[in-house]
């Protein structure tokens, strides 16, 4: 390991009167992390730091990815931000990397001069030393952990802060130890804004797009639900009952989730919003609700033509592989529903009830059946005008629980 030569209070003090206040009043705004870095680096710098590249490195709670690292060079403007996946290769990388080299000792501080020719105990260290940087230094501003410690850890520890010059005789001690002194004020700012984006993350991922702004944004009362006109998806996987008798139980899971995203992609590509997941299927909707109806209709057709499309060429790739496959039911229909919080005083959940949804669920029975893998209500057929060359009949059915037929409709060939 080199040996670190450094320079203690030898340059003058850096130009930091206010500086506090204006990093915490930036936080309160609640700016992107991107700005909020990109304005404290550059003033550092304008106050005399002579910074060459900055990095901030933070852990977050997403369904893919596992932190996001930010590089901040003088004259570049923006802030390059990266997304780290949750890959073995991500975390082998950050176990080789000073963050983890700190947060593993419980330590807040590194420095490595970068002249000396090496070795140097972190891969990123050859890099910044070829790129002609001759100090380093990073720091650890520790949070207290939301939770207990799990499996995945916190997934807001903190925020990992490190700087590089090219200066040859590198960093001021004195300047260094100024800096030091800012960054609680920066770990709080960041700390602000990326609850939020994390809080926003979890209830888009667990409720939807738009059902999740709705909640962050104070829908989440009991009771307070509105009456909305809706395209009804209800997709169900045809099979998997027999295949989780048979499918060892570590790839159960992977198989789900392996169609699940095949069978969501195309109502996330066509402006479509999955509400829930009910065991092997989904409940989906397209919100007529202040949009264009034919428009809507025809985005949720589209999905449904090319689910159907789709399918087939999946399950031939899994054929190939010698994987599993499963089919699909569908049902489209459309009707007013109750969209909004229903549950308990103290665990609600956001979704659609009412008729329209449970006639779409028994439509959805009748797809195996009558051997189809789509069927599309008559209520649709009736709204959805532009879709009609698209539909054919197949004639009057009884739908279980309700009283009177229904015609029902097939995708045309």
């Amino acid at each position: 390991m080199p040996v670190d030569h450094v320079t203690v209070g030898t340059e003058p003090p850096l130009a930091l009167d206010g500086f506090a206040e204006w990093i915490v009043q930036r936080g309160l705004l609640g700016l992107p992390l991107e700005d909020q870095l990109a304005g404290f680096c550059q003033r550092v710098h304008d106050a005399g730091l002579p910074m060459q590249r900055a990095n901030m490195g933070l852990a977050t709670l997403h369904p893919r990815w596992g932190a996001h690292t930010f590089i901040w060079r003088p004259g570049f403007g923006a802030v390059e931000r990266t997304p780290r996946d949750r890959s073995f290769q991500q975390l082998d990388a950050y176990r080789r990397s000073p963050a983890h080299y700190l947060r593993a000792r419980k330590e807040s501080a590194l420095r490595r001069r970068l002249d000396t020719g090496g070795p140097f105990d972190f891969p990123i260290l050859d890099e910044l030393s070829a790129e002609g940087l001759t100090d380093y230094a990073a720091r650890i501003v520790p949070y207290e952990p939301l939770t207990r410690r799990g499996p995945q850890g916190d997934s807001l520890n903190g925020i990992f802060f490190s700087c590089a010059t090219d200066r040859p005789e590198g960093f001021d001690g004195g300047q260094l130890a100024q800096l030091d002194a800012t960054l609680p004020y920066l770990a709080l700012a960041i700390k602000a804004r990326a609850t939020l984006d994390v809080a926003q993350t979890v209830v888009e991922t667990y409720l939807g797009a738009d059902a999740g702004r709705r909640v962050l944004t104070g829908e989440i009362q009991r009771g307070a639900v509105q009456t909305i006109r809706a395209v009804i998806w209800f997709c169900d996987l045809r099979g998997f009952t027999r295949l989780s008798d048979s499918v060892p139980r570590d790839e159960l899971v992977e198989l789900l989730d392996d169609y699940f995203d095949a069978l969501a992609a195309p109502v996330h590509d066509h402006g479509g919003q999955i509400l829930k997941f009910l065991g092997d299927g989904f409940l989906a909707t397209f919100d007529l609700t202040g949009h264009d109806d034919q428009a809507a209709c025809v985005s949720a057709l589209k999905a449904a033509t090319e689910l159907r499309d789709r399918l087939p060429r999946f399950n031939a790739s899994r054929l190939a592989a010698g994987k599993p496959v499963m089919d699909f039911g569908l049902a489209v229909h459309l009707g007013d529903v109750l969209y909004g919080n229903i549950g308990t005083d103290d665990r609600l959940d956001f979704t659609v009830v009412g008729p329209a949804v449970n006639e779409a669920s028994r439509i959805q029975a009748l797809c195996r059946p009558l051997g189809r893998n789509v069927l599309i209500s008559s209520a649709f057929s009736r709204i959805a005008r532009d879709c009609r060359q698209t539909l054919k009949s197949i004639g009057l059915h009884e739908v279980p629980d309700l009283e009177e037929p229904r015609e029902l409709f097939v995708l045309a060939d």
